[in-house]
């Protein structure tokens, strides 16, 4: 499994104890960082969709984790399918690198094959395209389609960080001092 983050760690998390068989090891999660908003702006710092992709973590070619992604079945996972473009950019680089690795580790006859695993899908037009084969062969999934709005997960740190500070500091202003100074 591959989750992309920050949003999709989670959600992988999450996954991961749901399709762990009993008895077997667990699923090994590993993380790409990819960002494709940026902040405008003003008071409001509000989030849109950016034009490019960012990789802010990605895997490294020469480690063992490669290796355990040639000839598998690995399901990348993220919080929205927004546009698309980072789902697209991860699945077309996340090929390339496998492949990539499964030459260089002379397995020829061993193919990956990925899945997308999506909490919410915005039902609108999409800058990004997937794989005609993924989308036939149903590898695409989202748990469930919504409109084109902004969603606020309750793992997100502004969220959370709000929350602990009500319920774990009664002398708030101590607490902002030592989060502030670091």
């Amino acid at each position: 499994m591959i989750a992309i983050g920050g949003g999709g760690y989670v959600p992988a998390r999450i996954l991961r104890s749901f399709l762990k068989r009993p008895g077997s090891s667990n699923i090994p999660i590993q993380a790409i960082g990819l960002s494709l908003y940026e902040t405008l702006g003003g008071d409001n710092q509000v989030e849109e969709p950016g034009t490019k992709v960012t990789r802010t973590q990605w895997l490294d070619l020469s480690s063992l984790e490669m290796s355990n992604l040639v000839g598998k079945n690995i399901l990348i996972v993220d919080e929205v399918d927004d546009t698309r473009t980072t789902l697209e950019y991860a699945v077309k680089e996340l090929e390339k690198d496998v492949e990539t690795a499964r030459k260089k580790m002379g397995r020829e006859g061993e193919r990956s094959k990925f899945s997308i695993f999506v909490l919410h899908n915005k039902d609108k037009q999409k800058k990004g395209h997937l794989p005609e084969d993924m989308l036939n062969e149903h590898r695409y999934l989202a748990a469930k389609t919504v409109p084109d709005v902004w969603i606020c997960y309750p793992w997100e740190a502004t969220y959370v960080l709000s929350i602990s500070i009500s319920l774990f500091s009664p002398d708030l202003e101590k607490f902002k001092a030592i989060s502030i100074r670091g």
